[in-house]
C-alpha cells in the first residue's frame, strides 16, 4: 500500500484543491450527522465521473481503500474512515453542477454532490420538488446510498421509489463507468440494477449522477398537531385519516411528550402549539393537495373529521397551521435531544399495529435495567418507522458507553426477535449497526448480498461488507 504515492499521483493529475491532506482541511470530513468520528489519510475531491474513475484506478493500483462520502449527514458511520488513517475519503461534493430539470417529463438529472436543498430550489422554478423530506440537507449521492425515507414516506415512498436511473463508477480496478436506467419512467429493457445500488451504503461503487422523479409542489397544504389522551390510539386514528383523505394524507408523525418538551425548551423561539399544556403524546398530520382543493377546504374537511375523535376524548387538543411552524417543532427535536444529554439513537421499524405496544413494552424493559435513561421517541409512524431515541441526561453523571451498548441490545433484540421488526428502518447499514446486521440478517441472505456486492465491487470499497465480515 502506498498512500504517499496515491496522494502525489492524484494531486498532480486532478489539480489544485482536489487532494486534501492537511489536518485542518480534513477536519470537516471526519464526522457525520451523529457526530461519529473517523480519521482518513486524505480526502480526494474529483469534479466529474472521469476523475472519479481515475481516482479508483489509482487507488486500486496503490492498494488504498476508498470510502465514498456525500454531505456528511449519515447516521451510521458508513461515510467515515476508521481511526487507522489508512483509508482515503472520496468526497462527491464537487459533483454539484446545476441540475437539469425537465418539467414536461417531471424529472431531474443531478450530480451526486448536489444538496437536496439546491435540487429543490431548481425544481421549484417549475412548480416541482423531490419529495423526500428530511431534517438534514444531504447530497443526492448520499440519499441514494442510504435509500433515505423521511417524513413523507407515507405518500411518496423512499428514494428507491423516486429513482429512475444513475451513473456509477465501479470499484473493479478499471474505473468502469456504467449507466443504470435513465430519465424514462418505464423501462423493462434490462434488469433494474440501479435498485441494488440504492441502499448499498457506498459499498457497490461511487454514484456520480442520478435521474430522479419529481412531484408537483402542493398548491394547498394543511398541518395539524394533535394532543392524544392515549398514544396507543394513534394507529387507529391514522387508519381513519387514511380512509377519509386517501392520497391527500402526506405525513403522520408521532412525537412523545418528552421529545416535544425538549424541542420547545431548547428553542424558545418555536411556537408552543399547546400553550404550555402538558402533552403525553402528539401526532403531526399533514394534508397536501393540488390547486383544485384550497387550504380553506382542507381545513374544513379536516376539522369535521376530528369531531368524533374529540367527542370520544381521543384527541384532547388540536392546532391547525397552514404554514411551517409545526414542522419546525418536529425538525428541532434531534438537536434538542443532543442538548439534553448523550443520545442513544435506535432507528426501528415495525408493523404499524405493533408500534405502540413495542413502545410501552420496551420502555418498561429499559426502565428496569437503566432507570436513568429517558425515552424521547418520535418518528414516521405512518410508515411504521420509529426513532426510539434515549437520552442519558447531563444531570445523571458521567456517561458510560456500555450503557448505550446495553440499551441498543434491549431495543434491537425486542424489535427483531419479539416483534418481527427491523433494527434499521431508514438509516442504512454502517459501522454503528454492523454487528446487528451480522446477527439478524440470515446467513443465506448475507451470502447472496455479498456475492452481488463483489460483482459491482470486486475491489472492496466503503465501510460495509454485506457478507457480514467486519471491515
Amino acid at each position: 500500500m502506498s498512500l504517499v504515492g496515491l496522494v502525489h499521483e492524484l494531486g498532480s493529475r486532478l489539480g489544485d484543491g482536489a487532494v486534501l491532506t492537511e489536518r485542518a482541511d480534513l477536519e470537516r470530513y471526519q464526522t457525520d450527522g451523529r457526530r461519529t468520528s473517523g480519521r482518513a489519510a486524505a480526502v480526494i475531491r474529483p469534479r466529474c465521473a472521469a476523475e472519479v474513475a481515475d481516482t479508483l484506478r489509482s487507488a486500486a493500483a496503490h492498494q488504498v481503500h476508498v470510502i465514498a462520502q456525500g454531505g456528511g449527514t449519515g447516521l451510521v458511520g458508513a461515510g467515515l474512515a476508521d481511526s487507522s488513517r489508512t483509508s482515503v475519503i472520496l468526497s462527491v461534493e464537487r459533483l454539484s453542477e446545476s441540475p437539469v430539470i425537465d418539467p414536461l417529463n417531471r424529472t431531474a438529472e443531478a450530480g451526486a454532490g448536489l444538496r437536496l436543498s439546491a435540487l429543490n430550489e431548481a425544481a421549484a422554478e417549475h412548480g416541482l420538488y423531490f419529495p423526500i423530506d428530511l431534517g438534514a440537507d444531504p447530497s443526492v449521492g448520499g440519499l441514494i446510498a442510504a435509500n433515505a425515507g423521511g417524513a413523507r414516506f407515507l405518500r411518496h415512498g423512499d428514494v428507491r421509489r423516486n429513482l429512475l436511473g444513475l451513473e456509477l463508477v465501479l470499484s473493479d480496478g478499471q474505473g468502469t463507468i456504467v449507466r443504470l436506467g435513465g430519465p424514462l419512467w418505464k423501462n423493462n429493457s434490462e434488469i433494474d440494477l440501479k435498485q441494488l445500488v440504492a441502499g448499498s451504503s457506498g459499498g457497490f461503487g461511487i454514484v456520480t449522477r442520478a435521474f430522479l422523479a419529481l412531484s408537483p409542489k402542493p398548491a394547498s397544504q394543511l398541518c395539524a398537531m394533535l394532543s392524544l389522551a392515549d398514544a396507543g390510539q394513534a394507529p387507529e386514528l391514522l387508519v381513519a385519516l387514511e380512509h377519509a383523505f386517501g392520497g391527500l394524507l402526506s405525513a403522520f408523525e408521532g412525537i412523545s411528550g418528552a421529545a416535544l418538551s425538549a424541542a420547545l425548551g431548547h428553542f424558545p423561539r418555536l411556537r408552543d402549539p399547546f400553550r404550555g399544556a402538558a402533552v403525553d403524546y402528539a401526532v403531526l398530520v399533514e394534508l397536501s393537495a393540488g390547486a383544485a382543493v384550497d387550504e380553506a377546504a382542507l381545513e374544513d374537511m379536516f376539522s369535521r373529521s376530528l369531531i368524533p375523535w374529540i367527542e370520544r376524548g381521543v384527541v384532547r387538543d388540536a392546532v391547525l397551521d397552514r404554514g411551517r411552524s409545526l414542522w419546525a417543532v418536529r425538525h428541532a427535536i434531534p438537536e434538542a435531544l443532543r442538548a439534553e444529554g448523550t443520545v442513544i439513537a435506535c432507528d426501528v421499524a415495525l408493523r404499524r399495529g405493533e408500534l405502540m405496544h413495542f413502545r410501552a413494552d420496551v420502555a418498561g424493559r429499559l426502565k428496569a435495567v437503566v432507570p436513568s435513561l429517558r425515552l424521547h421517541d418520535f418518528g414516521h409512524i405512518g410508515d411504521g418507522g420509529l426513532h426510539f431515541n434515549l437520552v442519558w441526561p447531563r444531570t445523571a453523571g458521567p456517561f458510560d458507553p456500555a450503557i448505550a451498548d446495553r440499551a441498543r441490545e434491549i431495543v434491537f433484540a425486542a424489535a427483531v426477535e419479539d416483534y418481527g421488526g427491523s433494527f434499521s428502518a431508514e438509516h442504512g447499514i454502517g459501522p454503528s449497526n454492523e454487528a446487528f446486521y451480522r446477527r439478524y440478517v440470515a446467513e443465506p441472505v448475507r451470502r447472496l448480498s455479498g456475492h452481488i456486492q463483489r460483482q459491482f465491487a470486486p475491489i472492496p470499497i466503503g465501510r460495509v461488507d454485506f457478507l457480514g465480515n467486519p471491515r
